[in-house]
């Protein structure tokens, strides 16, 4: 039996763009308004023994010449959480093309948008080689991307094989108006309420 450490190391992953779009769903903000800091640290305080050793940011971000307003705003968030002790950023450049979809009622539409590619896989392979290096013992995942499972399955493996305690835990929003209840399978769910959000909010804009 693998015996759960007193104090357990704590290693946050965070999908940029899917907590945002997670939150905007969930509490209504329309811009990325988060303090990772705070937010990471308020899930921790809500557990036994966790302590938060690392912080890991991923995000897709638009080229200057696709869309300047946001290339803007991440390149200024970005900067001052670069600043943060034991923080680190991962980046992609988000790759524009058009799409189509249909509505309820069957309709079709054209659009354009980003297309985020690669932050799913980074995040993974990140958490497995930190595992492996017995860089913390639980795994705060800030994503609903079902991707992740199979990165929760080798968690598994590399727990049996080091013979360790080791936890995959997914955080993300509750409320009333959103409907995905779900964390990604095989890990432990931990939903956060708009009230614990809201004291985690950047008093910062970068719009």
């Amino acid at each position: 039996m693998r015996i759960e450490p007193v104090i357990k190391k704590v290693v946050a992953f965070i999908d940029g763009q899917n907590l945002y779009r997670s939150v905007k769903d969930a509490f209504g903000y329309y811009h990325p308004n988060y303090d990772l800091a705070k937010l990471c640290a308020a899930i921790c305080a809500g557990q036994s023994g966790w302590e938060l050793k690392q912080l890991r940011f991923y995000t897709g971000i638009p080229n200057k010449r696709d869309d300047e307003r946001w290339n803007v705003f991440w390149s200024k968030k970005l900067s001052v959480m670069g600043r943060i002790a034991k923080t680190f950023i991962f980046t992609r450049e988000l790759k524009y093309r058009m799409f189509r979809v249909r509505d309820t009622a069957g309709v079709e539409h054209t659009g354009f948008g980003g297309v985020e590619k690669g932050i799913d896989i980074r995040i993974a392979l990140d958490v497995i080689r930190l595992a492996h290096k017995k860089e913390y013992d639980v795994a705060l995942v800030f994503s609903q991307d079902q991707d992740l499972s199979e990165a929760v399955d080798e968690i598994r493996c590399v727990s049996q094989e080091q013979d360790r305690w080791i936890k995959v835990v997914s955080a993300f929003p509750m409320s009333p108006v959103y409907n995905n209840t779900r964390g990604i399978n095989g890990s432990t769910w931990i939903p956060f309420d708009k009230r614990l959000y809201d004291q985690c909010i950047d008093s910062r804009d970068y719009r």
